[in-house]
């Protein structure tokens, strides 16, 4: 009897450490809706393109490095990227590495403290804390931002970590979306690595030596950031502006009741919409918890495709021809409402067909799911799916 009291005391207080938490944020959560710029983009979709060019760039940086990454692992291409920042801090350049607390957990203090000792700054982005502990734990800094001399950036989906370059055989090849900018975005961009530098750290990065002067580049796009309860909105702004066709990919697809509304919405007034989701699943329950919202869609005349050569990890909707979103949102309920994201708006043509032509690549090898397989699921998956929709919330 006292066994169950305990776990009763307990789930009691994580319960309203999470609502009064909530409640708490809320007035403080914000969008950083930054001006609209000119950039030259580059597009990647492979790691180990990316990943050459990135280090390529590391290596030619004179002033400063600043990187923010959800996920950093302990691997062999993590160990390649440890010994570059170390590299360059002990030639005299300032590196600074932010990541997420919990999507790195598994750093070794050893690591930390190597880096430290070879001059690389090191923090930790929203390390939870009292009051409000298991809220803030729930909450995650789940951007991808590197700016180089305050002359090149980065932004997209990719972490560090041999899956991301298509080394792990369990998920085989990894399909993600990232951006290289240089331009005027970039200033953005390092706006952005200071804010999140400052709340982590409680030191702020003096701008000056930091923000270079940046010439336009051709390609006209926007970077907007935010702390959860404003993704929503944005995804429901867009699927609203869409008159002929909608296309998202995402590797989880829980959008919650009032997305679910505005592309039932669209799919009512004629538009087509195409969504593109990995076949395999890299955490437990993410999978099943988009069936439910699957049928509807499906009834309603959605093409849904299942990618099964590899695991489909980009974060991406195109909005007719004349915008699309590439950045670190996925279409699920953390994105919307507990995680800091940082998403790239570009509104040009040329680049926007440059990505449908990628998701059609990736359509090529995804499989269509149909209404027919979805009412033949079994009674275990249809178990799994009640069980992950009560908990789709926290995937």
């Amino acid at each position: 009897m006292t066994i169950f009291f305990v776990i009763a005391i307990i789930l009691a207080f994580i319960y309203f450490d999470d609502k009064l938490g909530g409640h708490f944020y809320k007035k403080k959560k914000a969008k950083i809706v930054y001006q609209e710029r000119r950039s030259n983009l580059s597009f990647f979709i492979n790691g180990t393109q990316l990943f050459t060019d990135y280090f390529t760039e590391i290596r030619k940086a004179t002033h400063h490095i600043h990187i923010l990454f959800y996920i950093v692992k302990t691997d062999e291409i993590s160990q390649q990227f440890f010994q570059l920042l170390k590299q360059k801090a002990e030639e005299g350049v300032r590196v600074r590495l932010l990541v997420d607390w919990v999507g790195s957990f598994g750093l070794p203090k050893k690591l930390i403290r190597s880096l430290k000792e070879s001059g690389v700054e090191f923090a930790y982005a929203h390390k939870p804390h009292f009051p409000f502990f298991f809220y803030r734990l729930n909450r995650r800094n789940h951007r991808k931002i590197t700016v180089i001399d305050g002359k090149i950036g980065y932004i997209g989906g990719f972490n560090i970590g041999k899956e991301y370059v298509g080394q792990d055989p369990n998920f085989g090849e990894w399909r993600d979306y990232h951006l290289k900018i240089a331009g005027e975005g970039v200033y953005d961009l390092q706006m952005q690595f200071c804010r999140d530098w400052e709340e982590a750290t409680k030191m702020s990065i003096a701008e000056g030596q930091y923000f270079p002067p940046l010439q336009k580049g051709t390609v006209s796009h926007q970077l907007v950031a935010m702390n959860g309860h404003s993704v929503e909105q944005q995804f429901i702004h867009f699927i609203r502006q869409a008159n002929k066709e909608i296309i998202i990919g995402s590797p989880y697809f829980i959008p919650g009741r009032a997305v679910m509304n505005a592309l039932l919405e669209a799919l009512s007034r004629g538009v087509k919409v195409t969504i593109l989701v990995p076949l395999k699943a890299d955490h437990p329950f993410v999978k099943e918890a988009a069936y439910p919202y699957f049928y509807h869609l499906l009834k309603s005349g959605a093409h849904i495709y299942r990618f099964y050569q590899g695991f489909y990890h980009a974060k991406t909707m195109v909005i007719d021809e004349k915008c699309c979103d590439i950045g670190t949102a996925n279409f699920d309920k953390r994105s919307m409402f507990l995680n800091s994201e940082i998403n790239c708006y570009i509104y040009d043509r040329a680049f926007v067909q440059r990505v449908k032509e990628a998701i059609q690549h990736d359509l090529a090898r995804s499989e269509r799911l149909t209404l027919d397989f979805w009412q033949k699921r079994t009674l275990w998956q249809r178990g799994k799916e009640s069980l992950s929709s009560i908990l789709s919330a926290w995937l």
